[in-house]
């Protein structure tokens, strides 16, 4: 008798085993969407909050819509961009995608 229960023992054991041993795939499925999407998505996103904070006046920058522009102003929310001679906008200081490159003067 304490040999059939002994069995049954071993079985319940192996069988919780090959249950962990469904969640390995998705954990590695967990592992693989944190390194290929979520970690590069924090990375670019502190980036983005960096060149943000460090903005001054005189920059060129792009806005999120395709504005190029210089800073002329720059308060916590709303930045000042001259698009042209003596034309100015507001936006929203979080839709700067990011500093211009080369020479707005055409």
């Amino acid at each position: 008798m304490i040999d059939i229960a002994y069995a049954m023992g071993g079985d319940a054991i192996a069988g919780g085993a090959k249950g962990m041993g469904a969640f390995i795939p998705l954990i590695l499925m967990f592992v693989i969407f944190y390194f290929l999407l979520i970690r590069p998505q924090q990375k670019r996103a502190k980036e983005h909050k960096e060149v943000l904070k460090n903005l001054r006046k005189g920059d060129t920058v792009v806005t999120s819509g395709g504005i190029h522009g210089r800073i002329t102003g720059l308060t916590d929310t709303i930045a000042t961009l001259e698009i042209a001679d003596k034309v100015r906008i507001k936006v929203s200081r979080g839709q700067i995608a990011g500093l211009g490159g080369g020479n707005d003067k055409e």
